[in-house]
C-alpha cells in the first residue's frame, strides 16, 4: 500500500478550505472527463448525476478526506459505505486509473495553476492512491466474500 509523504498530507490539509468551497465544480468537471469513457459512464446512475447529488457526494469524501488524511480511522464508515457502493456497481482497480486522470486535471482546471500548483497535484496524486489502494483492498476482500457465500 502507497502512503502520502508527511509534506503531501500537509498540502492536502492546506487545500481543505479550497476542496469546501469549489468542490462540486471540481467533480463536476471531474464527471465530464471521466464520462468520455462511455464504458464508465455507463456505471453511473444518471438521475443522481444529473439532480448534482453525486458530485455534491463525492465532494463531501473527497473534503472528509482532506480534512482528515492523517486519522483515517475516522473514515472508516464512510470508507465501509464508499466500498459497498464500488462493489455494487462494479467497479474494480482498474477503474482507478481513470479516475486519477480526471480527478486531478479537473482541481486544476477549477482552482488554477496559482493554487493547484504541480506541488499540490503531486500532493494530491500521492493522497488519492493511498486511498485507492486502501478501497482496492477492501473491494478485493467484498468481491471474494460474496463469490464465497
Amino acid at each position: 500500500m502507497r502512503n502520502a509523504s508527511p509534506a503531501s498530507i500537509d498540502i492536502v490539509k492546506a487545500t481543505a478550505p479550497a476542496l469546501e468551497k469549489h468542490g462540486v465544480a471540481i467533480t463536476t468537471a471531474m464527471y465530464a472527463r471521466l464520462f468520455e469513457n462511455a464504458e464508465v459512464a455507463a456505471m453511473f446512475d444518471r438521475a443522481a448525476q444529473d439532480s448534482g447529488e453525486q458530485p455534491r457526494r463525492l465532494a463531501a469524501a473527497i473534503l472528509a478526506y482532506a480534512r482528515n488524511i492523517d486519522r483515517l480511522g475516522n473514515l472508516g464508515p464512510a470508507v465501509q459505505r464508499m466500498v459497498a457502493r464500488h462493489v455494487e456497481t462494479g467497479v474494480k482497480a482498474e477503474h482507478y486509473p481513470l479516475v486519477a486522470a480526471a480527478l486531478l486535471p479537473a482541481i486544476r482546471d477549477v482552482l488554477g495553476e496559482d493554487i493547484a500548483t504541480d506541488a499540490v497535484l503531486a500532493a494530491w496524486g500521492e493522497a488519492y492512491w493511498m486511498l485507492a489502494d486502501i478501497l482496492i483492498a477492501a473491494e478485493q476482500d467484498a468481491y471474494r466474500e460474496a463469490a464465497n457465500a
